[in-house]
């Protein structure tokens, strides 16, 4: 990525420079177009599930960014010597995610590949003056995460085939859901800025947002959100091997309390697949948020931590 060359102009207000979500151009002095694109391997048996949590997470860029999607374009990877009923049940669950966030699907484009892979391009609309991205966190501010992590975890459970049919059906539910509510809430009340939390981990997507905003977060672990049945899997070891890689790239920049578990640093470096946002709020607007969230959120949230000045590292974990 850094041999690329660095994109400027006057209309694109975010672009590669600080690793956010998804793209955003201006258009005129009242609408501001986002772009983003994602699409990954099956990580769930059921197809139509697959489609769902797949959409889900390719959506999830436009509302990170505090915008509307408006349309999606399907992009098919899919072996022709699996059953074509398998990738209808794949499309209908993208289809399905996308008539609920209240945007079109007008097409997309497909290829003969060995593994299956599906997912979104997606298009978005924002005012200029309201685009929210990673690099306006501010000292003083208050961090809201709005999704439970573990999900990397109870996915390699699944493929263990150890997993019961209730944690799995909850992992699923949690990854379906899109982030749209917790995205009107920045909305309504005013953020400050905001990453969704996906394959680079809590941790990995805390260090880009931080180290975009030149500051660093404060992160209270005993007050995280994890799913039912992770801290159980990462005692026994049941990992995904990006957790490891998410903690080489990162680990530099963060600082763990002695008294902080080894499977909590496992959880917090876990590669999450349709995570929750994390939002840096202001203090005295918290509150509003968690009023907001309990009456209208159906996945569950936590303030787990605040933002300080810069110190020696991005991250601190206590």
């Amino acid at each position: 990525m850094c041999h690329l060359p660095k994109i400027e102009h006057e209309n694109l207000l975010v672009g590669l420079e600080n690793s956010d979500d998804a793209a955003v151009y201006k258009l005129d002095d009242h609408t501001a177009i986002i772009q983003t694109l994602d699409f990954f391997t099956p990580i769930v048996d059921d197809p139509y599930m697959f489609g769902q949590i797949a959409a889900a997470n390719s959506l999830s860029d436009v509302y990170a960014m505090g915008g509307k999607p408006i349309v999606a374009m399907n992009i098919v990877c899919f072996p022709t010597c699996l059953s074509m009923d398998i990738l209808g049940q794949i499309l209908k669950g993208g289809a399905d995610k996308v008539k609920e966030a209240g945007a079109l699907l007008v097409g997309g484009h497909s290829v003969d590949d060995n593994e299956p892979k599906y997912g979104l391009s997606v298009t978005g609309i924002i005012s200029p003056e309201k685009v929210m991205s990673n690099n306006l966190s501010k000292p003083g501010d208050v961090l809201i995460l709005t999704k439970p992590l573990g999900v990397g975890i109870l996915n390699t459970a699944i493929k263990a085939g150890i997993l019961s049919d209730d944690f799995t059906k909850k992992a699923m539910y949690v990854m379906a859901n899109l982030n749209n509510v917790a995205a009107d809430a920045m909305e309504k009340i005013g953020a400050n800025s905001c990453t969704d939390i996906t394959g680079f981990g809590f941790l990995g997507h805390g260090v880009e947002m931080s180290k975009a905003s030149e500051v660093s977060f404060v992160i209270q672990s005993n007050k995280l959100p994890i799913l039912e049945g992770v801290i159980e899997n990462a005692k026994m070891g049941l990992i995904p091997a990006g957790a490891y890689a998410n903690e080489k790239y990162v680990g530099k920049d963060i600082e763990f309390e002695s008294t902080v578990s080894t499977y909590i640093k496992d959880i917090l470096y876990d590669p999450q697949t349709s995570g929750g946002l994390l939002i840096s709020v202001d203090k005295e607007k918290v509150n509003d948020f968690v009023n907001y969230y309990n009456e209208n959120l159906t996945t569950e949230f936590a303030v787990v931590g605040e933002v300080i000045e810069k110190q020696e590292k991005f991250i601190y974990v206590k």
